[in-house]
């Protein structure tokens, strides 16, 4: 199909403000957003961003034309597919840590150079790399101390042992390292986005103590090389007899490795450009030296190296102090004694007094490389652990002992044990050999594949190394003789390295190249350390270390390099590589272990975005490894892995408590999820048992209009309630329509829950739009929970003002409460004068919480109470239970079965039970019924005309003065009360409203007040006896137009001059009003300084004709108590006496 196409030219951009430019703006302003550079939370805007690498222009590409003008809604918040394609096809995986710098250096003050794509494979980015870190100080300087004391058996078992560990670490590791990018953090990154900011951040700070230390470690091993093997005259400490040798050595390993740190540190802050262009040196010594090994091997099967040993009888004497192997020499015709006689005798004489021991065995000299077709290797098959200063021996060889107990000198020059050594010790200082594996994670950024590279490169170094270190078991084993192997420092043969005495062509080979790769590794851990500290830090999970993110210009993390030499100097002080080295096996394990259970969580969860490249993975691998690890943790040193785990725990608390604001998709975070819901299966089996009820707590809040909690009181009790316990939902209802109250809604969310914080209320807040209250609280009734977990009491505050209230919907509304309550069977605690209770910082030193029990309620006010006195607030309340006795009831045994109840039910509670004998109504009860009555009728008026409404007001009023005209012609006085209302006022009130309130006093009750929190009503409250009229302003004027009222004042006059007639009063109203008076009398005179009254609350009744006289009940029900609570139970027992 044919196009006819216009080219046109585009006129120049307009001024800032025009339609193109502000297009332009937005536009940019949106794409920004999609690339994560707003995002919040995780510090890492690349990990929310579909672009993994975006570039301004792309920023500010606007959509043009109009294939796609369906979707130009969409476009604003929604990349197009084509540059989605476009972000990914451009991506240019930075060269991340160490390289980022060494470029920022080189680009400084300069025009910085185009960043070409790294084009590193497998060979060079992970293989090298990863054999570089693993092999190290461990293999040259204490292999062979390891195979010679554990055997090699127990060698054999304890290297595969370590190397299985690492292999299905490494096996883990590929799986997470190949789910996505791995940015810089390695195995930091990999954990906390794996297991969540609280574990990532625990790990990752153990990780870093882990390679901090390792770089002590490293240091340790160049200064032993450096002191015992190359220059050993530039000790500075000397020994001056050979007890003192070893303080002496770790004095200078002290001063020397704090100097060493220095300049190390030093190099490392001036530029890391220098530390990796001499990594390629470093790596070749150490390859060159493990050739070396191997060639020596090869040699000593046919023509072993010289080195002999000398033994006095089955001990290994040192070399340091004789130089021919004998007691006597010849000299011409003549005998005369060696120095080595003068070392064990009291003079150079033959006649000289000797040590018993030299006197009684033969000298003699062995090789100490036999070579590998010696069949030394059946000796040296079994372990021969030693304890600290014993001499080492030669098993097989004959001796003549000496009695048990004599004491060893040791000043003689004898070959000692330096430590007590045992299996677990060894696993402890072998297992840093054979970390390093996170090398090639570390540099994802820096491989042209690294989802294909970083699988196959780890796990052929892992695969090389483990080789290397299985095959030099067996071979040290077949070729050095045992007591050269046991001889830690190679005192046997002259002070030479053990392994280098095997190495071909020269030992200086093995001695300079060890030299060099542990300065190389410590260098690396030093520029690894901060790196990782700066990655912990700029994450933000952990406040106090934000400093360390901080560094130079180029990023070059300052801070976190000092912080890591002060960490590396404790490390030197200990000045002892065997006790190092447990230490940093401690962190490495630790971050193994959670690598392992990262791979297994995310396979077990199955989470869609799981989707690894590298498929030979199974969660039981990793379960394995991680049991593995955690095994070695304990086998190394059970009280180094307790501390370990100890300082995780308190940095995952802390990060917990503190830090952990970030949303990274983790899989803790989908446990929990698989766990709630296999929790909310469970809870679906049926309900609970009594002995595991608890208030679960729906709690109604209402907002004012700035989304602000009106009675923060409730969410206090709430807490005093709940103490962090069960389920508390705490529910609002707003008015309007969703679409339009949406973000109200979102802003109360957000204001309900500081207010749950700073209350320290534990729940969930739901806040639901509909288009009435009353809709609305139904819709959390029912729909509030999930499942088995749901609500069981509603918490609500009492409507204080129900009788102002234009539409008189509010007491409607919590009417409708109760009765929904009920059918649902739910417990209603309805709390009145809620300001009045006490927020959480309060105590009470004194007082009571009294309960008022009518009816049974399956025991809710029994607990009530009991969960109350826990909390703080009302903990040194006293508990007193009230219950009424009617003629027929027996009072004494009454108040003996309920104290044996109580006991029975392990609750101290005072019991008292009050006498309500039978009375005649009083003329107070009359009157109240009389009102509220009047009140009623006047109410239904709301919806008749406005002619029809006056005239039913004029027939009520006539009905009253007729009747109180017969009764009492002289008593009371009418008010007629027309309020002058403003034009705001008018406004706010749209519909008219008219108040009836006859309030008279009786002389058996004082008269009735406003209660405690609450607003007064009216002026009619003021006094007792006046009946208040109270007309709208459209009545009002109403009135003035049509003329003299049919209530003149005359006849107002005459009202409230007489008595009420109660005879055509309902009886019903009557009995109740009566009740609630008589019972009011009763808890007043009881319970007026008591903290806290529960009491049974009423249910309403069932012909809704009545409702309003149902609020009136109550309201009599509770005048005059400070705080109130009304309990309503969901109709099931809710405590227990069994056990």
């Amino acid at each position: 199909m044919s196009r006819r196409f216009t080219v046109t030219s585009l006129p120049p951009a307009g001024p800032a403000g025009t339609p193109d430019r502000e297009f332009h703006r937005h536009s940019a302003a949106d794409l920004r957003q999609l690339s994560g550079e707003d995002a919040k939370g995780d510090g890492n805007p690349k990990e929310s961003s579909p672009f993994i690498n975006s570039t301004d222009t792309e920023k500010g590409k606007e959509y043009d034309g109009k294939n796609m003008a369906l979707f130009e809604e969409e476009m604003d918040t929604s990349p197009m597919v084509s540059s989605l394609l476009s972000g990914l096809a451009n991506y240019t995986n930075l060269p991340q840590g160490s390289r980022e710098h060494e470029e920022a250096e080189n680009n400084e003050g300069g025009k910085k150079k185009p960043v070409q794509a790294p084009r590193m494979g497998t060979f060079m980015g992970v293989y090298l790399p990863c054999l570089q870190n693993i092999f190290g100080v461990i293999l040259f300087l204490r292999l062979t101390w390891v195979v010679g004391i554990a055997g090699i058996m127990e060698s054999f078992c304890m290297v595969f042992i370590c190397c299985s560990c690492t292999m299905l670490t490494a096996i883990s590791m590929s799986a997470i390292a190949t789910n996505g990018v791995v940015p810089a953090g390695g195995s930091y990154y990999m954990i906390s986005r794996s297991l969540g900011p609280e574990f990532g951040g625990a790990v990752g700070l153990c990780f870093y103590l882990g390679t901090t230390f390792a770089g002590a470690m490293y240091i340790l091993g160049t200064i032993e090389i450096l002191l015992a093997y190359l220059f050993p005259a530039m000790a500075i400490f000397k020994a001056e007899d050979a007890s003192g040798e070893a303080a002496a050595m770790l004095n200078n390993m002290r001063v020397y490795g704090t100097c060493v740190l220095t300049c190390m540190a030093t190099v490392v802050f001036v530029g890391v450009k220098y530390v990796n262009k001499f990594a390629l040196v470093f790596l070749g010594c150490v390859i060159l030296s493990i050739l070396a090994i191997y060639a020596g091997v090869i040699k000593s099967a046919f023509d072993p190296p010289n080195f002999p040993i000398c033994l006095l009888g089955n001990r290994t004497l040192s070399r340091h102090g004789f130089d021919v192997c004998a007691k006597l020499a010849w000299e011409g015709n003549e005998t005369v004694t060696t120095r080595l006689w003068g070392l064990f005798c009291s003079s150079r004489f033959l006649n000289a007094t000797c040590d018993e021991y030299f006197t009684r065995n033969n000298v003699t000299e062995i090789q100490g490389i036999p070579g590998a077709a010696s069949g030394l290797i059946k000796e040296n098959l079994w372990s021969s652990y030693l304890t600290k200063g014993v001499i080492v021996e030669r098993r097989g060889m004959p001796s003549v002992g000496l009695a048990d107990g004599t004491p060893v000198d040791m000043d003689h020059p004898y070959v000692f044990s330096d430590m007590t050594s045992y299996f677990t010790l060894l696993v402890g200082i072998y297992f840093p050999s054979v970390t390093g594996i996170m090398a090639g994670s570390n540099r994802s950024g820096d491989l042209r594949d690294a989802q294909k590279s970083i699988p196959t490169g780890t796990i052929l170094a892992i695969a090389t190394t483990s080789a290397v270190y299985i095959s030099s078991v067996v071979l040290f084993g077949a070729c050095i003789e045992g007591v050269v192997l046991r001889d830690k420092f190679g005192e046997a043969v002259n002070g030479n390295l053990v392994v280098g005495t095997l190495a071909w062509p020269s030992p200086w080979v093995i001695v300079i190249g060890s030299f060099f790769s542990t300065c190389g590794a410590g260098l690396q851990s030093l520029t690894g350390a901060p790196r990782l500290l700066q990655a912990i830090s700029r994450d933000g999970i952990v406040p106090f270390l934000q400093v360390f993110g901080h560094g130079k210009a180029n990023g070059e993390p300052t801070w976190a390099l000092l912080l890591t030499a002060c960490i590396c100097e404790i490390g030197i002080l200990i000045a002892s590589l065997d006790e190092v080295a447990p230490i940093l096996s401690m962190f490495f394990l630790m971050c193994y272990m959670f690598v392992n259970l990262a791979c297994a969580v995310q396979t077990l969860l199955r989470t869609p975005n799981w989707r690894p490249r590298f498929r030979y993975y199974h969660w039981t691998l990793s379960f394995l490894g991680m049991s593995l690890c955690l095994a070695l943790m304990f086998i190394c040193s059970w009280y180094y892995a307790l501390v370990a785990m100890l300082i995780a725990g308190l940095i995952y608390k802390y990060i917990e408590y503190r830090g952990a604001e970030k949303e990274w998709g983790d899989g803790i975070r989908g446990l929990s999820l698989s766990a709630a819901r296999y929790a909310l299966l469970r809870l679906e089996e049926g309900p609970p048992h009594t002995k595991n009820w608890r208030p679960q707590l729906l709690v109604l809040v209402r907002v004012d209009q700035d989304q602000n909690v009106v009675h923060p009181q409730l969410l206090s009790l709430t807490s005093q309630l709940k103490a962090g316990k069960g389920l508390t939902i705490v529910g609002s209802v707003l008015e309007g329509t969703f679409l339009d109250n949406h973000p109200q809604a979102q802003r109360a969310e957000e204001s309900i829950r500081r207010l749950m914080e700073a209350e320290k209320v534990k729940g969930f807040c739901q806040v639901v739009i509909s288009s009435n209250l009353r809709d609305g609280v139904s819709h959390l009734i029912q729909s509030g929970g999930l499942g088995g977990l749901q609500h069981n009491t509603v918490l609500v505050g009492w409507p204080r003002n129900w009788r102002q209230k234009e539409d008189h919907q509010t007491w409607r509304n919590f009417i409708e409460l109760v009765r929904e309550t009920t059918a649902g069977h739910l417990a209603l605690l309805v709390t009145k004068n809620v300001s009045m209770f006490p927020g959480n910082p309060e105590r009470f030193s004194e007082g009571s919480i009294d309960v008022w029990w009518i009816v049974h309620d399956g025991g809710m006010l029994m607990l009530l109470p009991f969960l109350l006195r826990h909390h703080k607030v009302w903990r040194k309340c006293k508990m007193r239970i009230f219950t009424v006795a009617q003629m027929d009831d027996n009072s004494i045994q009454m108040k003996k079965d309920l104290t044996t109840f109580l006991y029975h039910l392990r609750i101290t509670a005072e019991v008292e039970v009050v006498e309500m004998h039978e009375s005649d109504i009083s003329a107070y009860t009359y009157e109240k019924t009389l009102v509220m009555e009047q009140r009623s009728q006047i109410l239904k008026q709301m919806h008749l005309t406005k002619n029809e409404r006056e005239r039913e007001i004029q027939s009520i009023t006539d009905e009253s003065r007729g009747s109180i005209r017969r009764k009492n012609p002289a008593n009371t006085r009418l008010r007629l009360n027309v309020p002058e209302e403003t034009a705001g006022d008018s406004e706010e009130k749209p519909e008219e409203e008219v108040q009836l309130i006859h309030d008279q006093s009786a002389p058996s009750c004082p008269s009735s007040s406003p209660s405690p929190g609450e607003e007064p009503e009216g002026e009619g409250d003021a006094d007792p006896e006046k009946v208040h009229l109270t007309w709208t302003k459209d009545k009002s004027a109403a009135e003035k137009n049509k003329g003299p009222s049919p209530v003149s004042s005359e006849g107002i006059k005459d009202f409230f001059s007489m008595k009420p007639e109660w005879e055509n009063l309902n009886q019903s109203n009557v009995r109740r009003m009566h009740t609630a008076v008589r019972l009011n009398e009763v808890i007043v005179k009881k319970s007026r300084d008591a903290k806290l009254v529960l009491l049974n609350m009423p249910g309403p009744p069932r012909n809704r004709n009545g409702d309003e006289n149902y609020m009136e009940f109550l309201e009599v029900l509770t005048e005059h108590l400070d705080r109130v609570m009304l309990v309503r139970g969901g109709g099931r027992e809710v405590i227990t006496i069994y056990s």
